[in-house]
């Protein structure tokens, strides 16, 4: 794959990204769309090899921790949060326990 193409699997990949990880979030969409744009922008007239692969890098490690570790929360009351879990973060098989584990 060139490296032309490659830029552009990024661009894409963080904007299908964004999408799914500030879904219902009108502010997060669009600041987060801004950003992307902004970055790609600025760095459109790179021309090193070096530093486009670095670049690339850095955009496809930015896609892996939007996706891995961003939640959304809302708030719902002056004290309350509400957590919207994406269906790739949930997990199965895990017990959900309000008490510590008593260490023996």
């Amino acid at each position: 794959m060139g490296t032309r193409l490659k830029v552009l699997h990024v661009f894409k990949t963080l904007h299908r990204t964004r999408m799914s990880v500030f879904k219902d979030d009108d502010i997060g969409l669009t600041a987060a769309r801004l950003k992307i744009n902004e970055e790609f922008k600025k760095n459109r007239n790179e021309t090193s090899e070096e530093n486009i692969k670095k670049m690339i890098k850095m955009g496809s490690d930015v896609e892996a921790v939007l996706r891995e570790a961003v939640i959304q929360l809302e708030h719902v009351g002056e004290k309350k949060l509400l957590l919207r879990p994406r269906e790739s973060l949930l997990l199965e098989n895990v017990p959900y326990c309000d008490e510590p584990r008593k260490k023996t």
